[in-house]
């Protein structure tokens, strides 16, 4: 099969309806108590707590994390004054679909990647990218 690991995603096809940032943490792995690094770059995994903004989402659907991988903590988009949420969209998406056993049976979900993040409609000059995340894949898990 010529597919291996996670698929190239638009940020407008995950989220059509924008995305809300709540805030950002380093991933630990549960074991060694370190800092869980991207198999691919080597580099510290990040989780962006997300709010789907599309009003049809529910459930675990509607809050998710986008995982990034960079060196340093990725830098949110300024707050926007009267939202209570930060607006954002991630650069260089990709999702991987795998198989979540942990309920009562099992189903498909879904682990969300990005290279970046920046402020919504942004180009490169207001984007503000995680540094030296090239190459970072999937990373939001969603079910």
């Amino acid at each position: 099969m010529a597919i291996q690991g996670a698929l190239p995603v638009e940020f407008q096809t995950v989220f059509p309806h924008g995305a809300y940032a709540l805030g950002v943490e380093a991933i630990t792995d549960f074991e060694t108590k370190r800092p869980q690094m991207d198999k691919t770059t080597g580099l510290p995994l990040w989780a962006v707590d997300v709010i789907d903004a599309d009003p049809e989402a529910r459930g675990k659907a509607k809050s998710v994390k986008v995982k990034v991988a960079a060196e340093h903590c990725p830098t949110l988009p300024d707050e926007v004054p009267g939202l209570p949420f930060r607006p954002v969209e991630f650069e260089a998406m990709s999702v991987m679909p795998y198989v979540d056993d942990s309920g009562r049976r099992p189903r498909v979900a879904y682990s969300l990647r990005a290279r970046g993040v920046k402020t919504p409609g942004g180009n490169g000059a207001a984007s503000r990218k995680a540094p030296a995340a090239a190459g970072a894949s999937g990373g939001k898990d969603a079910g």
